[in-house]
């Protein structure tokens, strides 16, 4: 784990050094000779805040300098800075973005204006929850999300984003940079490099048996995220008994999101009717279940695939922003400030989309894998304490095994309780997790690299527990 810290700190530095490099070579071009000059400072300034957005949400207490400083500057740059002023300084990049993007750019993959605002968005909801020095959760900004709102409208309201018909369009590489992508990280393949520009971040996680594959089964789905998909006759979540035992999936209803999100034994994997899912496929059962992760990875037949000796890549975009989470965002902002009646037609659109999105889902003889029932929410009941359990549940079903889970518990303030109530149910299924613990107050970040902390002579602050 150690070196997983180190480089990852490591690596998003280097890339807000290479920002910083070239804003400060886009700073000294006069903008007669390059009338770009603004719009290119306010892409490289998004992309830096980008990268300092998630080094925050990793690490929590993070030096954060600019481009106007000089290497020794940057060494005496601590990380010791209130949560407030960390934030406020990443959004400042993005605003500037705001103020110099245009709302449409001409090259796909170009950040413009309305990903600005959907980025500040999203910075402002995480700045909203107050944490104290040990990561509790202490209050709620009531200012901050009511920019929540407005800057969530703006992109609403501009009209160039809106849900894809099929949820699956987000994951298919025939589909990408479609109406939902608001800002994607930009893959390629047989572009004149040797391998292509490929993303290898699910590379570890194709089906271990799988002899079109063969490497490595991680990131297999738990029965607690599968039996989170189940719903009652009135097509809505179990909220309190989802977890009470292992659901029958061949008689419970189900959320069609799970056959977009769980390989299981039997039904289509990845869309493909022809060649279904299969236990025998898994790496390790006894040790992990059946279950497979299936959202970003593609099937060896694609034209997106590579497969690299043991590991597999494809150039199907990364979203770093979709408009279904613009919408779950304003609504979460609507709940917490009271207005949770304004909130229920948003979460009611993410679930309408998700009841539609079952056109590929078909088996070979023409029947469903599973019984879905889902429903929208009614009026009735829809108070604040309810609404709040509803989005929470939404956004882990729309987001499953795609990695905001564990920064939204976080952010909520609900981790400790969350996780080890898992824990206590799920290491009973899956032993590798027995010894598993979730510490509050230490858990929530991961620490500061040792190697930093002496690099700078100490003064870097490690984080708190570690």
């Amino acid at each position: 784990m150690g070196w997983f810290v180190t480089r990852t700190w490591q690596n998003l530095f280097k890339s807000i050094g290479r920002a910083n490099v070239a804003l400060r070579a886009v700073g000294s071009l006069s903008e007669t000779n390059f009338p770009d000059k603004k719009v290119r400072l306010a892409e490289l300034k998004f992309l830096r805040a980008h990268s300092y957005f998630t080094m925050k949400r990793l690490y929590k207490n993070i030096p954060i300098f600019d481009e106007t400083l000089s290497d020794a500057d940057v060494l005496k740059t601590s990380n010791d800075l209130s949560n407030e002023d960390s934030w406020n300084k990443i959004a400042a990049d993005f605003q500037f973005a705001i103020d110099n993007l245009p709302e449409t750019q001409t090259q796909i993959g170009r950040a413009n204006k309305i990903a600005a605002q959907a980025y500040l968005a999203k910075l402002r909801l995480y700045q909203a929850y107050q944490q104290d020095a040990t990561h509790k959760v202490t209050g709620i900004d009531q200012a901050r999300l009511q920019e929540v709102v407005t800057l969530t409208q703006a992109v609403i309201s501009s009209g160039k984003y809106s849900l894809s018909a099929d949820i699956a369009d987000n994951f298919l590489p025939e589909t990408e940079n479609g109406p939902e992508s608001i800002f994607a990280i930009q893959f390629t393949i047989n572009d004149g490099t040797t391998s292509g520009r490929m993303s290898y971040e699910d590379g570890l996680n194709y089906p271990h048996g799988a002899p079109q594959y063969g490497c490595c089964g991680f990131h297999a789905a738990s029965q607690n995220l599968v039996n989170a998909h189940t719903t009652d006759v009135n097509g809505l979540p179990n909220f309190t008994t989802f977890n009470n035992s292992i659901a029958d999936l061949t008689t419970a209803t189900v959320d069609p999101r799970l056959d977009h999100t769980v390989g299981i034994d039997g039904h289509p994997y990845k869309y493909d009717n022809t060649k279904p899912f299969s236990n025998s496929w898994v790496r390790d059962p006894g040790v992990y279940g059946n279950f497979h992760t299936m959202r970003y990875q593609q099937l060896a037949t694609s034209s997106s695939y590579f497969k690299l000796g043991p590991f597999m890549g494809t150039a199907k975009n990364y979203d770093i922003l979709r408009y279904d989470d613009i919408l779950l965002m304003q609504a979460e902002a609507y709940i917490e400030l009271g207005q949770q009646g304004l909130a229920l037609p948003l979460i009611n659109q993410i679930r309408r989309r998700a009841a539609a999105s079952t056109g590929r889902l078909k088996k070979l003889d023409g029947t469903f894998p599973s019984i879905y029932n889902i429903k929208e929410y009614p009026t009735a009941g829809w108070t604040q304490a309810y609404a709040r359990q509803a989005l929470q549940w939404e956004r882990r079903l729309e987001f499953a095994t795609e990695g905001p889970r564990f920064f939204d518990l976080v952010r909520w303030g609900i981790a400790e309780p969350t996780l080890n109530a898992y824990i206590d149910v799920e290491k009973n299924r899956r032993t590798f997790l027995s010894t598993a613990k979730f510490t509050a107050g230490r858990d929530e970040y991961l620490p500061i690299p040792q190697s930093e902390i002496t690099f700078t002579n100490g003064l870097y602050k490690q984080n708190p527990g570690y």
